[in-house]
């Protein structure tokens, strides 16, 4: 038994008017999704939980079989950490970061400052920003790490004492409720929130100082930025606030994936939060060129079911128009996808050999700019697989295929059952 297994990042959407009252999966031509649907059979999943509007992270480990207790885990600041390489130890505070624009009023105005940020300006800012920071604790240091885009890794120290991660965001768009990371309603007039302590425990009150000093400090050294004063000038957004989230203190204890299954399990990833997923699970990673390489990414994927006997693929695309709130745009990545991606994997493979499992980590709408707990749908499909008559990989033939609803820990077992 082989499987490709693909998730599609915040994929799965709302009827748009721009698209005539469809979804982008029902709107766009996918004959390559389709034709994979009809050897195959649909259902539909909650990721994390219902009600729950998941960031990715959480999401992932959930699609990949795996449910924390809400209290037992990391964190998002940790997974990326990890994903990025920080130099990371148990007791360290570590969040994610947001670079964001705020208007003279402190109000933001654009959550990821222009999205398409010049690698050189963000580490520029980030080392103003480490070497100007003066705590109010002896013994603390910061590590900055810009890595893709607006994405930011914050990493703080205490010698001699253990952070706690039991803080509010300061980032208004998330809440952290019991270690996880929850997207709220994105509306205007948004200004960054003052992190609290959650719980009377040790260190969460001194933690919460911490990082205020941190937003504090950091806001008016990137005020005063020739970094920013260029960008001004070239008529960029500026990087003048970074939003900090999804604080961790600890590394996680998980089963390595191959344990959890029996199973040679491999991955495609680009994005930190992913290589740090594939890390603490113990998955080996294949290169496959950047985020849009979608052939090189199908080929590798093909390849690998020569020595492996699954390989999970995170395709990012489809999630940042959703975030952008473009339906077109959105509508016209899952096309591309289609038309690049699996159409080089049904060149590639042979399905009475390899099935491949198609789903996503959440939900992203356009009309909302933000992830949601609507369900995603999941598609199974190979030459073993019992056929539903599903046609085509929408949310509407999810809603009637024969696997009905899972949760996201039960995707892959379910996979496998269905392929056996």
């Amino acid at each position: 038994m082989k499987i490709i297994y693909v998730l599609l990042d915040g994929v799965g959407d709302l009827p748009h008017p721009d698209l005539q009252g469809k979804t982008p999966l029902d709107f766009a031509h996918t004959p390559n999704l389709d034709k994979m649907t009809k050897n195959g059979a649909m259902g539909e999943v909650i990721s994390v939980g219902k009600g729950i509007a998941p960031e990715s992270d959480i999401a992932v480990f959930n699609m990949l079989g795996y449910k924390f207790q809400h209290a037992e885990y990391a964190g998002r600041g940790v997974i990326e950490a990890i994903g990025t390489g920080i130099d990371f130890k148990d007791g360290d505070l570590a969040l994610r970061g947001n670079f964001a624009t705020l208007d003279d009023a402190g109000i933001i105005i654009d959550r990821r400052a222009g999205r398409k940020i010049e690698k050189e300006d963000a580490i520029a800012i980030s080392k103003e920003i480490e070497n100007k920071v003066k705590f109010s604790e002896p013994g603390v240091s910061v590590v900055v790490a810009p890595t893709i885009g607006h994405r930011v890794v914050v990493r703080i120290r205490c010698e001699g004492k253990s952070l706690s991660s039991e803080i509010t965001n300061t980032d208004p768009a998330y809440a952290r409720v019991d270690g996880m990371g929850i997207a709220k309603a994105v509306g205007d007039y948004f200004k960054i929130e003052r992190c609290l302590p959650l719980k009377d425990i040790p260190n969460a009150a001194l933690t919460a100082t911490l990082v205020n000093e941190f937003t504090e400090q950091s806001l008016k050294i990137m005020r005063e930025s020739a970094t920013n004063q260029k960008r001004k000038q070239e008529g960029k957004k500026l990087l003048n606030s970074i939003l900090l989230r999804d604080a961790g203190n600890h590394y996680p204890k998980v089963v390595p994936i191959n344990d959890l299954y029996s199973m040679r399990f491999s991955c495609i990833v680009d994005m930190p939060v992913e290589i740090g997923i594939a890390e603490i699970l113990k998955m080996k990673t294949f290169n496959a060129g950047g985020l849009t390489d979608y052939e090189e990414k199908a080929q590798v994927a093909a390849r690998a079911m020569e020595t492996e006997n699954a390989i999970y693929v995170h395709l990012k695309g489809p999630d940042e128009f959703g975030h952008d709130g473009d339906a077109i745009g959105k509508m016209k990545n899952i096309e591309e996808i289609d038309k690049r991606f699996f159409g080089t994997i049904l060149d590639n493979i042979d399905t009475s050999k390899v099935s491949v499992v198609v789903s996503a980590d959440h939900s992203t709408p356009c009309i909302n700019k933000g992830h949601s707990d609507d369900p995603v749908p999941v598609l199974v499909s190979g030459d073993s697989v019992k056929k539903d008559n599903s046609v085509r990989y929408t949310e509407m033939n999810a809603k009637i295929g024969s696997i009905g609803l899972l949760e996201g820990a039960q995707v892959l077992k379910t996979a496998i059952q269905l392929i056996k």
